[in-house]
């Protein structure tokens, strides 16, 4: 069964940066594609970033170039680098797994809640204007 854990959440103003972690319990992790997705107070869970089992990103048009999604699959981490903040990132940040996974897969697969086997509790990230 896997268990995922996120951290790094808080409040911060505008322009600053944050970094989530999520630590994985499991056997699984390296073979699984991993990505945090947000919601925000009365909107709908978003995709916001993602990395596969090999190490390729994607991002969200949102928060492409002020977000890095990165994982240690020795430590079986993956964080998210959160640079120039701004209110609208305000949400609770979510991680998530993948079911072991082809070599590559493609956005589309990522960007689907249906992919995901596993997800944490959620960190609250708030971004003051």
């Amino acid at each position: 069964q896997v268990q995922l854990e996120e951290s790094g959440g808080g409040l911060m103003q505008a322009g600053g940066s944050l970094r989530l972690s999520c630590a994985a319990s499991g056997r699984t992790f390296s073979d699984a594609n991993m990505s945090w997705f947000r919601q925000a107070a009365g909107k709908e869970r978003e995709f916001v970033a993602g990395i596969t089992r090999i190490g390729n990103t994607y991002y969200a048009d949102s928060v492409k170039g002020r977000f890095t999604i990165s994982r240690d699959n020795a430590k079986k981490t993956v964080s998210l680098q959160m640079n120039s903040l701004n209110p609208g990132d305000t949400a609770v940040y979510y991680c998530a797994q993948t079911r072991r996974s082809a070599y590559f897969v493609n956005s589309d697969y990522l960007s689907d809640q249906k992919s995901y086997v596993a997800w944490g509790q959620g960190t609250q990230v708030t971004v003051s204007s």
